[in-house]
């Protein structure tokens, strides 16, 4: 049965906090990824309300934001998971934040939060999971740090769910399962190809290709089927 993506932003949510669960409970000491890479979307209500369902089934966590000022607007727009709320300086500061058994949470962390987070994973023994972070640096993408990074603290992180809608498609994974890619046609998502590893942007350009060849190669049998049958 080929994949479906979600119909909106609230199926999304639901289906990550399945599928982030059942990563928790597979491995003690994993480290996660959370993608939604819509844009223009804005993190706080859904990072609040994943948060609320995680904590609902009992999980204990921690939900660390880059700095202050948002760690702030998360205690005042979800005041029920205030004391769950904390920047990532304060759990650098403090490592006594490592020792209380909950599952750490890291809102939109960026390039420059790279250590931060790095310090703060080395001292964490419970799962950590980056929602819609972004700890690699296009501009050391290459050469011998961003090599260093990628074989070293980069390597580590799996992906628990991603969802990343584009102008052609979309690309989706869920549950530790492969890597589905959909097209966009005028009537709606249809399902391409599925990959093992995330694809690039040449292995998905080639499957959407090969799939619209494929799309008018079976349309243009069709016509010739009925030209037939009409004489």
């Amino acid at each position: 049965m080929s994949a479906v993506l979600p119909a909106d932003l609230s199926e999304a949510e639901q289906r990550t906090f399945v599928a982030l669960s059942e990563v928790l409970s597979s491995k003690r000491r994993g480290r996660w990824q959370i993608t939604w890479k819509f844009e223009g979307l804005r993190l706080l209500g859904p990072a609040i309300r994943l948060s609320q369902a995680l904590k609902d089934s009992g999980i204990g966590l921690l939900l660390a934001w880059p700095d202050a000022g948002a760690a702030a607007l998360a205690k005042r727009d979800g005041p029920e998971l205030a004391e769950c709320c904390v920047d990532l300086n304060q759990l650098q500061r403090d490592p006594a934040w490592a020792g209380r058994g909950d599952l750490l949470l890291i809102v939109g962390a960026q390039p420059s939060d790279y250590e931060t987070v790095e310090a703060i994973c080395s001292q964490w023994f419970e799962p950590v999971v980056l929602l819609n972070s972004r700890l690699e640096d296009a501009a050391v993408g290459i050469g011998s740090v961003a090599r260093q990074r990628r074989k070293g603290f980069m390597s580590v992180w799996q992906s628990a769910f991603h969802l990343e809608p584009f102008l052609q498609g979309a690309l989706m994974q869920e549950r530790q399962q492969q890597w589905e890619l959909f097209r966009m046609d005028p009537d709606g998502y249809r399902w391409v190809k599925q990959f093992a590893a995330r694809p690039d942007q040449e292995q998905i350009d080639e499957a959407l290709a090969s799939a619209g060849d494929g799309l008018r190669q079976t349309l243009g049998a069709m016509d010739r089927f009925i030209d037939d049958l009409r004489g």
